[in-house]
């Protein structure tokens, strides 16, 4: 399994520029993942010095990434190209939307969605 991870609102639970706290269930859940052979991306928009702080702190966490704003090379080996989309399996990011979450309302419902989220974070730490 190949696991997509944001940084900010989803492993560092801080104000960006600042890195922490730590989201210490999701870290656990990655880096046992890893160890059982699954794949992970730091997945975020940070860029420059704010990338290199994020991964050092998560470095500093226990968790070094297969990959970092990039597809896993046998990926691209695989397609035979390096699409700006990263292929994955699952993405975890604190503001992502179910696609099923549309077919419910003609509008993008922050609360529902926030408490969708909250669920998902429950039922995943409970899975850990």
């Amino acid at each position: 399994m190949i696991y997509a991870v944001d940084f900010d609102g989803t492993l560092s639970m801080g104000e960006w520029p600042a890195v922490g706290p730590a989201n210490d269930d999701l870290f656990d859940f990655l880096i046992r993942k890893q160890r059982q052979g699954d794949k992970l991306i730091l997945w975020t928009c940070r860029a420059g010095e704010a990338l290199s702080d994020a991964v050092e702190f998560c470095r500093d966490k226990g968790l070094e990434f297969d990959a970092v704003n990039d597809n896993l090379p046998e990926i691209v080996e695989k397609y035979g190209s390096n699409s700006r989309k990263i292929t994955c399996d699952v993405y975890l990011d604190d503001r992502a939307v179910h696609v099923d979450d549309y077919r419910y309302s003609d509008e993008v419902d922050i609360n529902r969605i926030s408490d969708a989220l909250i669920r998902f974070a429950d039922r995943f730490a409970m899975a850990v």
